[in-house]
């Protein structure tokens, strides 16, 4: 088996150390493909499926989960009628996450996988961070945005990920013990981060 979960900070590259190690591994890498997946399983837009971990704005699962922590959003208490819950989305990603995790191969980035494969003992759980500042350059090299457009993205996201892994699973996405590997990915090139993830993920796997 070589299964490896990913869970990447905003501008730790994960985007690009995933893919990569995938394909030194010789696995599926697997990010876009879950997001049709649930968009199947759950009769909605492949772009209504994304928003649920990479929101443009303040999406309706947002929403919900700002509710949690007691902030007045003016968004409804539950779901309007005839759509998915956050939890369906949830389970439709665990889903798919646990389907790619039984083939016994495969890189999977996000989508709530480290959370979701905790407790698989062959699943490589790896977190990718590291400074804020060096993080931001990053983001900001790679994405073109201005200084305070990054800082905004960066300050959404991150929030938005580590809420999602609380609300849905009760833990802390900076918990050391949901992780086998926390790389610092801005003190390294891609190259060598891969390699250090796929030394850990031919000793686990």
């Amino acid at each position: 088996m070589t299964v490896v979960a990913i869970s990447a900070a905003y501008g730790a590259r994960g985007g690009l150390i995933g893919p990569e190690l995938a394909d030194r591994l010789g696995v599926p890498f697997v990010d876009r493909a879950l997001t049709h997946r649930v968009a199947g399983t759950l009769e909605v837009s492949v772009e209504e499926a994304h928003e649920q971990w990479e929101p443009p704005s303040q999406s309706f699962l947002e929403r919900i989960l700002s509710s949690f922590h007691g902030v007045d959003t003016g968004a409804p208490v539950g779901p309007p009628p005839e759509t998915n819950s956050p939890e369906d989305f949830r389970r439709a990603a665990e889903a798919a996450v646990l389907e790619q995790a039984a083939t016994g191969e495969g890189v999977i980035l996000g989508r709530g996988s480290v959370a979701a494969l905790r407790e698989q003992p062959h699943v490589l759980r790896v977190r990718l961070t590291g400074p804020r500042d060096r993080r931001l350059a990053i983001a900001r090299e790679g994405s073109g945005l201005g200084k305070e457009e990054t800082n905004a993205a960066m300050r959404r996201l991150d929030r938005y990920h580590a809420d999602y892994l609380r609300e849905f699973y009760d833990v802390d996405i900076d918990d050391p013990a949901l992780y086998h590997v926390t790389l610092d990915a801005t003190a390294f090139d891609v190259d060598a981060c891969v390699e250090l993830v796929m030394t850990a993920a031919r000793a686990i796997c």
